[in-house]
């Protein structure tokens, strides 16, 4: 008999998280939100049924979250958003650049909705975390200053957006040399 808390369960649980997850993240990238959506509920059963609040829990909301958020159904996604970034906050601590991930992902949502007010505290504290967690030149402190510059500009915060949006484009410039 095997037992829910043998070493070979748990490989199983996390082969079969990895399986969803990653074939969930092709469908996703190619535009098949019905199916990635499936799986990455396939994904998230796999992840809880391990009883754990880990990042694979962490990451399959999330990336259900994505696919709710590509079809619009934000209502859905806002709570798996908020439960992601809880889980990451109290697993890896609150300055983590997996927490900036979900806090960009929640206030990309927020944007989507015009809950601008909402959104631009969350990609404060990202760009914040990117920064310190990464450094100033990072891929990531380059998409979060994308992100918080184009909600300002359609806020028409033109005097704040230019500033930020010109400095991801010296720092994409910079990374291209």
């Amino acid at each position: 008999m095997i037992l829910a808390s043998s070493p070979s369960w748990a490989l199983a649980q996390h082969a079969i998280w990895e399986t969803y997850n990653h074939a969930g993240m092709k469908a996703y990238q190619a535009g098949r939100y019905a199916e990635a959506e499936k799986l990455f509920t396939f994904a998230l059963k796999a992840a809880e049924e391990s009883g754990v609040q880990d990042q694979r829990l962490a990451t399959s909301l999330n990336n259900l979250a994505l696919v709710y958020k590509a079809q619009a159904k934000y209502d859905q996604a806002e709570p798996l958003y908020k439960r992601s970034l809880a889980i990451y906050e109290k697993a890896l601590g609150p300055d983590h650049p997996h927490v900036a991930t979900s806090l960009n992902n929640l206030a990309g949502l927020y944007r989507a909705q015009a809950k601008y007010d909402q959104a631009e505290p969350l990609y404060k504290r990202s760009l914040a975390i990117y920064e310190k967690a990464l450094g100033p030149d990072h891929p990531h402190v380059t998409a979060s200053l994308e992100n918080y510059g184009t909600m300002l500009k359609a806020v028409k915060r033109d005097v704040e957006a230019e500033p930020l949006l010109r400095r991801a484009a010296q720092i994409r410039e910079k990374r291209r040399q």
